[in-house]
């Protein structure tokens, strides 16, 4: 009995490719985009939370994730616009801003989860409401919010990472928006050389009434 193999017709393979390539693009924006907006709200919420003895009283102190790191938030912003940016280039212009792409995810990763215990910048607060350059804040504690950063950063992270993988299929920007494109000449109009009006109306359009 002779078995025959089956060969994969090209069209197929072309056709699950660009399905393939579709499905990672819609993920990576959204999970991109996704990430970029809760790692920004994350910086915007209280990280850490304590108290000042101030005049032999307690002052409550807070400390937002700006805060305590500026680092997620700008790393945000430039990923978020690396993943724009991925469809403006192509080859190894595409490769290099999906690298920084899957970088800026990891470094707010790294930022964030580093800010889960930090209690520096509650006692700068601290130092700065009693007036003691050695006061230290009490009762510290954290929120959550710290980890979310770093989920944002993780999604961020996966949008590098399928930018990476999958980037060679995606489409770029088409061609007449890149710079140093020429655009195509207009005809010029058919002339009537016996009528002089149609002749002056060439020249003004800058055209060649005699068709040379």
């Amino acid at each position: 009995m002779e078995y025959v193999t089956a060969v994969p017709h090209p069209r197929s393979e072309a056709a699950a490719s660009a399905r393939s390539g579709r499905r990672s693009l819609a993920a990576a924006l959204l999970s991109g985009a996704l990430g970029a907006a809760v790692a920004l709200l994350a910086t915007r919420q209280r990280w850490a939370e304590g108290t000042a003895t101030v005049a032999g009283g307690n002052f409550p102190l807070t400390a937002t994730g700006s805060d305590v790191t500026g680092v997620p938030a700008a790393l945000a912003v430039v990923g978020l616009a690396a993943l724009v940016a991925v469809f403006a280039v192509r080859r190894t212009g595409r490769f290099a801003v999906a690298a920084l792409l899957t970088l800026s995810g990891a470094g707010i990763v790294a930022a964030a989860l580093a800010g889960v215990a930090d209690g520096s910048a509650l006692d700068e607060k601290a130092a700065a409401t009693t007036g003691d350059t050695s006061a230290t804040v009490q009762a510290l504690s954290h929120t959550a919010w710290p980890y979310a950063a770093a989920a944002g950063g993780v999604l961020i992270l996966l949008a590098g990472l399928l930018a990476l993988r999958y980037g060679s299929r995606w489409p770029a920007m088409s061609g007449r928006y890149e710079r140093g494109t020429d655009r195509p000449r207009r005809t010029p109009r058919p002339v009537d050389p016996e009528r002089p009006e149609e002749i002056w109306k060439a020249l003004d359009r800058g055209e060649d009434p005699t068709g040379a």
